[in-house]
């Protein structure tokens, strides 16, 4: 259980909240949520110690420990795998040493048998008899091979790291777990994995992830991080989501009924407590929307891009033919081979791979910006592009400001590229900042922006979530639904897959998977399981 009274935090003249009171408790999951700055990492960072705050006391329960996903990648690199893990548990971590050390000492003694009686009974309470072993199955379920577990962090790809923090996080079940986006870098399969393991989590859990269909799979409440507030919810990211638009929309309509109002809301809650059966935290949550107040529901002060994209001409029917295509990278890995498809007019379709760099490799190849091995590609003659990379890198090396910068792209007086940067929410002297030094999330709004003025009938998107916050995505994914022409792409967000695709081509060395069904049904098929076994090991 976490406490948190009469919280402020402040930088300088800036304060970033103040008169935070709310309490965490067991068995719970808090999804924390809040627009790029608003204070988010910085609440946890406050709650774990790493942060003094401004004003006001947080307080866990007696003997009660707390565990925080580390964002240093680099802090473990002199250590193993497996010592980096079990440093997760601090205190078991610190008598395992004591209790090694007085072992080595070569004038043992008598009072020295006494401490390591005391350690050992110590070192059997805490699990420390089965501590490799959970570590070890920790790091497995996370894709770090046996192989792997005795070798130096350093020797580790930066994804491999991210996994070995998240099992030092969750090594030895703590009873305060502090996760700051820590489905970053995993592939799906890992967060389902993630999502069923903390769905069983029995203590308090914090985290904080621009992933929505996490949140949706794990929380049983929503912190909000709103305007210099900080308001705690029952339900996950979409009841807070949906009710908070309902209510805007109430707001909005000053002519409506106090009770017809309350009715709306009532009605809107009873069908969300119906919808919960899916979750893995049903009961719960479920109990909890029942004992909802209608008056709790407020509407968001959110803001969302304007993001619309409109087609200067239908298609045709022909959009993409692909045949026998292969990708090999510069030293010679392949990353698929045998690559033959068709796409039909107004399509949306996922690629899949286990190899995230298959699907750059052929977006790459299709854009003309990369020469396949083998095979070819043709589009149809009606068929204009727009295309998001997964690395805009290349795009912002420039002393150009953000209009100057988008003015490249399109023809229009400034009036009217003003207006592209006002829906992705760049106003006043923003737009006069150098685009060398923004952050990845506006960066990534302004290639959307780019996209938006080339009026294209086929969108070509490699992870196009990255960096973008929840009302950014949430924004891309509602326009995309409503999208005529076609879309094809690539995506680490579960729920911005299963709303969109209604085809998936799974990419590999050899050959590929090619199905009309949509993600949820993909990846249920026990048929479909079978068939990408047998494709990765190549029978």
């Amino acid at each position: 259980m976490i406490t948190v009274s009469d919280l402020a935090i402040q930088f300088g003249r800036q304060i970033l909240y103040k008169d935070v009171n709310l309490k965490f408790t067991n068995g719970n999951i808090y999804g924390i949520i809040g627009a790029n700055g608003a204070g988010k990492s910085t609440l946890l960072r406050a709650i774990s110690g790493e942060l003094e705050t401004s004003k006001g006391n947080i307080e866990i329960g007696p003997g009660e420990r707390m565990s925080v996903l580390s964002q240093d990648h680099f802090k473990f690199d002199s250590f193993t795998v497996m010592d980096t893990v079990l440093m997760g548990y601090k205190e078991l971590w610190d008598v395992t040493q004591q209790r090694n050390d007085l072992y080595a000492k070569e004038d043992f003694n008598e009072e020295d048998g006494m401490k390591v009686a005391e350690l050992e009974e110590k070192f059997a309470n805490m699990g420390g008899y089965d501590a490799e072993s959970n570590a070890g199955m920790l790091l497995s379920q996370l894709g770090i091979p046996d192989s792997k577990h005795q070798m130096m962090m350093s020797e580790l790809s930066g994804k491999e790291k991210v996994r070995v923090m998240l099992a030092q996080a969750l090594f030895g079940e703590p009873d305060n777990l502090l996760l700051d986006e820590p489905t970053n870098d995993l592939d799906l399969e890992t967060v389902e994995w993630l999502e069923d393991y903390l769905g069983n989590y029995e203590h308090t859990v914090l985290v904080v992830s621009h992933d929505r269909h996490f949140l949706d799979a794990v929380s049983t409440h929503t912190v909000d991080v709103d305007y210099g507030k900080i308001t705690l919810y029952a339900g996950n990211y979409s009841f807070w989501y949906q009710s908070s638009q309902l209510a805007l929309r109430q707001a909005q309509n000053q002519r409506q009924k106090a009770e017809d109002k309350r009715k709306e809301l009532e009605e809107f809650i009873r069908r969300f407590s119906a919808n919960v059966a899916k979750s893995k935290q049903t009961t719960s949550r479920k109990k909890m929307l029942e004992k909802l107040n209608v008056e709790e529901i407020q509407p968001s002060t959110r803001k969302y891009p304007g993001i619309i994209f409109q087609m200067d001409r239908d298609p045709g029917n022909q959009i993409l033919e692909v045949q026998d295509l292969k990708a090999v990278t510069e030293e010679g890995t392949v990353l698929f081979d045998h690559l033959s498809f068709n796409i039909e007019k107004g399509e949306k379709v996922v690629f899949l791979s286990r190899n995230s760099r298959a699907m750059t490799a052929l977006f790459e190849i299709i854009n003309g910006n990369r020469e396949p091995a083998s095979g070819s590609y043709k589009w149809g003659v009606t068929i204009t592009t727009a295309y998001l990379p997964l690395d805009n890198t290349k795009f912002f090396d420039s002393q150009l400001n953000m209009l100057e910068w988008l003015s490249q792209f399109g023809e229009g007086n400034e009036v009217y590229f003003k207006a592209f940067l006002g829906r992705m929410l760049f106003s006043g002297e923003d737009i006069l900042k150098k685009v060398n030094v923004l952050s990845g999330g506006e960066k990534m709004r302004l290639m959307i922006a780019r996209m938006q003025l080339k009026n294209a009938n086929c969108l070509i998107l490699d992870t196009p979530t990255n960096h973008l916050d929840l009302e950014s995505i949430q924004a891309f994914n509602n326009n995309l639904k409503l999208y005529k022409g076609n879309l094809l792409f690539a995506s680490h967000d579960h729920e911005f897959i299963e709303s969109l695709a209604g085809r998936v081509i799974e990419l590999s060395p050899n050959g590929c998977i090619d199905k009309l069904t949509n993600y949820e049904d993909y990846i249920r098929d026990e048929h479909i399981k079978e068939l990408r076994e047998k494709l990765y090991r190549g029978v």
